[in-house]
């Protein structure tokens, strides 16, 4: 039996994440399922996505087309999807449905490190090494990461972001105050990507929420337009909130069930497990 658990220490290595679950909104395109793929012979661990959840039919299909296109990349693994709320199967129940004597890498399909990973993921990794033979090791959130920023930049372009525009980014927000800390940094580097200042506002938990950092831009740059970035991996309940926070324009999350996911988003999700792989001293 063997348990490690690879969670950001820094500020700079964590983003937020709410729990609150997601409505439906938009049409969802079918994926094909990433449950029970092959095992090699070499019994490499299984690359286990564990995703926040939603009810959101176009969010389920989004991060379904995550996992796929990741299943895609690395032919060779078995890979499974489960979720932390709203969703089955659960985390628990994902990790105990792996073939037995399988080791496992868990990889949040979040982009913080806040209760979902401290709490709810932590605790199911080691109630799986506990109830079994199993070598689980949970990795980091998937941000931030500088190549999540280029998909920020990516969204702005299809705006798009005009020289004279306000930027605000919103994020979901987390009690977590490592994670409240990681939310600022994401905006920093997006300010130094984009060449502008960032504002950043939050969608629960933390201040200032969204629809107020973008009444504060109006007031100190009157007559300019307001962009939001959404920095949310998929559409639902809080991609609603960020569309009736008031701006002018706002950007789609990091994946859409209409397009594929995008080869940076799946290389975060690869290197985090081969990463894991990696002892450290």
């Amino acid at each position: 039996m063997a348990l490690t658990v690879r969670i950001p220490s820094r500020p700079e290595q964590d983003s937020a994440r709410g729990r609150t679950p997601s409505d439906p909104i938009g049409q969802a395109r079918t994926h094909p399922p990433v449950q029970n793929r092959g095992v090699t012979a070499s019994t490499s661990p299984a690359l286990v996505g564990i995703a926040h959840g939603t009810s959101s039919a176009a969010g389920q299909a989004a991060v379904a087309g995550l996992m796929a296109a990741v299943a895609l990349a690395e032919p060779t693994l078995h890979t499974a999807l489960g979720y932390v709320d709203v969703q089955q199967p659960d985390a628990p129940s994902t990790l105990a449905a792996l073939p037995a004597g399988v080791p496992a890498v868990v990889v949040p399909l979040l982009l913080s490190a806040g209760y979902h990973v401290y709490v709810d993921l932590t605790d199911a990794v080691a109630g799986e090494a506990a109830a079994s033979a199993r070598s689980v090791t949970m990795t980091e959130a998937l941000g931030p990461d500088d190549r999540l920023i280029e998909l920020l930049r990516e969204r702005l372009d299809e705006v798009p972001l005009n020289a004279d525009d306000s930027l605000v980014l919103a994020v979901a927000g987390s009690s977590d105050a490592r994670a409240v800390a990681a939310c600022r940094v994401v905006a920093e580097r997006l300010s130094l990507a984009a060449g502008r200042d960032v504002a950043l506002g939050f969608l629960s938990a933390a201040r200032p929420r969204l629809a107020c950092a973008v009444t504060i831009e109006r007031i100190q740059r009157p007559g300019r337009r307001v962009v939001v970035s959404s920095y949310l991996l998929a559409p639902g309940f809080f991609q609603g909130l960020v569309e009736k926070a008031g701006a002018d324009a706002v950007t789609a999350p990091l994946l859409l069930p209409t397009e594929p996911a995008s080869p940076l988003l799946v290389a975060v999700v690869t290197d985090r497990y081969r990463n894991a792989l990696t002892p450290t001293d």
